[in-house]
């Protein structure tokens, strides 16, 4: 494989970005800060197929980025390869409005093939390609200059295993037919609004212990104020205000911008500048949250009590025979948290009874809950009988 040298300038990378895009795939992966900005600070770009790769630097003067950005989102012939690929997404997405597609995410082919829960590249590599990966530059500062060249061949081998990686993962799954499975699966990662981060929405990543509308309302307004504030500097979320600030606010809004200086969380300055004001503003335009508005009760055991909990640990006990027949990670089947709300009488709205996961494992699910499953020893081993009983 050729491994070309930092790409610092347009030409080079437009040439590049031509030859890849006659690829069937590409493998991708970017470097970021994101710990004191708002919006991930783009650093670099690693990019490869079998034949070569290269690392592209975002922030050298003058470089136009548009035939890599045009590659990863409009065209349709080149698969793009990634590995916990969610927030190198969401990056894209911040740059183009759109997520690359077709799409294929490493890690969550690897729970399909039965290889771990969340497997961690490194261990992927090394068990697939027999590679260790050099993980000295880890915790590397991306986005000083100048790199030298071990973050730089660091950075690019990142790529490299992964265009190795991908076709032994494919022709392993050609073998298990769960194509279909990871044709919904990127979809539903691709999907773009998961990374649209609309700020009318933002109330929602927020814990508040109150139902109130008014409180609810607050807490939208609020929210919504703290990530337009955030955007426009450029700063964290809780650089503006943290969240617990943010909930006692909702719920105990102050009467007055000179009461900010007394909230815990908030410096007395708030007292009388400019976005405290702001802040105040928000909370007087807040209306009480709607009723098609209001959150789902989904506490960790919705009112399962003793007998529902049992229920709850017996789908627990199916998941894993499922998984184990299967040889799929069961944590790509099914979370703990919608085993919990399908015991609790819950049907809309759970992955587990959509699509593939209802035929590996959401029917039965539904027939265990519902009576018609149910667990038996034969021949000293556990094993699923159907019932007579018609569901109560």
């Amino acid at each position: 494989m050729h491994i070309h040298p930092l790409i610092t300038d347009s030409d080079s990378l437009l040439q590049l970005c031509e030859r890849l895009a006659k690829s069937d795939f590409v493998a991708v992966d970017t470097e970021f800060m994101r710990e004191n900005t708002y919006w991930p600070d783009l650093c670099l770009v690693q990019i490869g197929n079998l034949e070569e790769a290269a690392a592209i630097d975002p922030k050298a003067d003058g470089i136009d980025l548009a035939p890599l950005l045009d590659l990863m989102v409009d065209n349709e012939d080149v698969l793009k390869v990634f590995h916990a690929g969610g927030q190198d997404l969401e990056i894209i997405y911040n740059l183009t409005g759109k997520t690359p597609h077709p799409l294929f995410d490493t890690q969550i082919a690897a729970m399909a093939l039965g290889l771990g829960e969340q497997v961690g590249y490194s261990n992927l590599v090394e068990s697939l390609i027999g590679k260790s990966l050099d993980k000295g530059a880890r915790f590397t500062d991306w986005a000083r200059r100048p790199l030298d060249k071990r973050q730089i061949d660091y950075a690019i081998g990142d790529v490299t295993h992964l265009a190795a990686l991908f076709p032994k993962m494919l022709q392993r799954l050609r073998k298990t037919g769960r194509g279909d499975w990871l044709d919904q699966e990127m979809e539903r990662l691709g999907d773009p609004s998961n990374y649209a981060n609309d700020p009318a929405q933002a109330w929602k990543r927020v814990r508040v212990p109150s139902r109130k509308p008014e409180v609810l309302g607050r807490l939208k307004a609020a929210a919504a104020w703290r990530e337009i504030e955030a955007r426009s500097k450029n700063l964290p979320r809780g650089r503006i205000m943290k969240d617990e600030t943010l909930a006692d606010i909702a719920s105990h809004p102050p009467s007055s911008q000179e009461a900010l200086g007394s909230v815990r969380g908030l410096s007395a300055s708030w007292r009388s500048n400019d976005i405290g004001a702001r802040l105040m503003d928000a909370l007087a335009s807040a209306q009480p949250l709607p009723a098609d508005e209001m959150p789902v009760r989904e506490d960790r055991q919705p009112g399962l009590g003793k007998e529902g909990a049992l229920v709850a640990d017996l789908l627990k006990l199916l998941l894993k025979i499922r998984a184990r027949e299967s040889n799929v990670a069961a944590r790509l089947i099914a979370r703990t948290e919608e085993l919990e709300l399908l015991a609790a009488g819950r049907r809309e709205g759970l992955q587990i009874l959509e699509g593939w996961r209802f035929e590996e494992f959401g029917r039965d699910a539904l027939d265990l809950v519902e009576g018609r499953l149910a667990f038996a020893i034969k021949n000293g081993k556990l094993a699923m009988t159907r019932t007579e009983l018609e569901p109560q």
